[in-house]
């Protein structure tokens, strides 16, 4: 069974998205989409040995990709990434800033190097992409930029250092946005919230007893799927979103709503994840849970 997407098929045909990001979660997710829909994806991150693994998924598929070993971190790295996907395709038409990352400290125990390791990798990459890719290509054909942020209104407790960089972003999004609508480029950012994905099972056992708490102060009363984050993505990227840029969706069940001082959640099963991704693999943690 293919990827089940709600987007019209080859809604992409003729086109290159560069995905960050691309080797894992909600990465891997959007760029099986896309993919599925007709476009080429160039599919970049640290770990070459995932990337070919999605790259030989998606081309098990039917679909076309290509990889592209990168730390978003290094400018030169990131103009020769770039360079490579124009040489391979000619052009791009869009570009996912996905890659990113984080740990759990409290903001007392952060040190200054942990701080900025996080906001590097977060904030500095992202940028050094966004730079890069308007440049070499965009600012001369116009495109699509969707970055990838995370639930971080009203702060983000236990996670200063990221919650400082995706607001960073988010921030420089809009700044994008009204700088470069000239070149014809929109930029937008979408912010998930709790995500059902591979990164869970990467946090030490006392983060993850948090994580299983976490349905219960979401309104919807479950996590998101990789493919309901996909789906605001490949939307952004689409020509239904061509009026839409400096803007952000958020993808996370109505946390951000929840006034638990005076409110209680009523506890509901009525609300259906949608799972269009047919290699959807569900973290190890909450195998367990079930």
């Amino acid at each position: 069974m293919p990827y089940q997407s709600v987007f019209r098929a080859g809604v992409f045909a003729g086109q290159t998205i560069i995905v960050t990001g691309g080797g894992s979660g909600i990465g891997r997710c959007t760029s099986h989409e896309l993919a599925s829909l007709g476009a080429h994806v160039a599919l970049v991150g640290r770990t070459p040995e995932k990337l070919e693994a999605v790259r030989a998924e998606i081309a098990e598929d039917g679909g076309s990709a290509s990889a592209h070993p990168c730390d978003i971190r290094d400018e030169v790295a990131v103009a020769a990434t770039i360079d490579a996907v124009l040489a391979l395709k000619g052009r791009f038409h869009g570009l996912v800033n996905n890659a990113g990352g984080q740990y759990r400290a409290a903001f007392e125990t952060i040190s200054t190097k942990g701080f900025e390791a996080v906001v590097r990798n977060n904030l500095t990459g992202t940028f050094i992409f966004m730079r890069e890719a308007y440049n070499r290509c965009l600012k001369q054909h116009g495109g699509a930029i969707v970055n990838v942020i995370a639930d971080i209104w009203h702060g983000w407790p236990d996670f200063t250092h990221s919650g400082a960089s995706r607001g960073g972003v988010l921030t420089m999004s809009q700044t994008a946005a009204c700088e470069w609508a000239t070149s014809g480029v929109r930029v937008n950012c979408v912010a998930p919230g709790g995500v059902a994905s591979s990164g869970f099972d990467r946090y030490p056992p006392e983060q993850q007893a948090k994580i299983l708490e976490f349905p219960a102060a979401v309104p919807l009363q479950r996590y998101g799927t990789e493919a309901e984050v996909s789906g605001a993505i490949v939307y952004l990227l689409s020509p239904a979103a061509a009026y839409i840029t400096g803007d952000c969706i958020r993808v996370d069940g109505g946390t951000v709503n929840n006034k638990s001082a005076y409110w209680t959640i009523e506890r509901t099963s009525r609300n259906e994840a949608f799972n269009g991704f047919h290699r959807s693999i569900t973290p190890e943690l909450l195998r367990r849970k079930a």
